[in-house]
């Protein structure tokens, strides 16, 4: 597949009680990033991902999946000409690679993800 869900973020209004939850139901190593405020998940086999804060607080929970791109700021663009919504543009996270996030014309949520050369 030349386009693969490559990370999956649970954005949260309680991530105390979210990391317990899912550490609970299911077998997944949770581990913080340091100076981040960011838990990665790292379930075994499989996509992996990530639970946040959520950044914008009228916005209910939510699961957000981030599809893996060669081209971030060219795909990002290619989505607003095919009538997406950029809600947030692209933006490094460093020494890991760049993301951004987008509302395609029907109203459903997701990120691109351009990891670093060598990741």
């Amino acid at each position: 597949m030349a386009n693969p869900f490559v990370h999956i973020e649970l954005q949260t209004k309680d991530l105390e009680k979210s990391k317990k939850f899912y550490a609970g139901i299911f077998d997944w190593k949770l581990e913080e990033i340091p100076g981040m405020d960011y838990t990665m998940i790292n379930v075994g086999e499989g996509t992996g991902g990530g639970m946040m804060k959520n950044p914008v607080p009228d916005m209910p929970d939510n699961w957000l999946p981030y599809i893996m791109v060669d081209d971030i700021v060219a795909s990002t663009k290619k989505a607003q000409t095919l009538g997406a919504t950029i809600c947030k543009d692209v933006t490094e996270v460093p020494d890991m690679g760049w993301f951004s996030v987008i509302t395609d014309p029907t109203g459903a949520s997701f990120g691109l993800w351009q990891p670093k050369s060598g990741m």
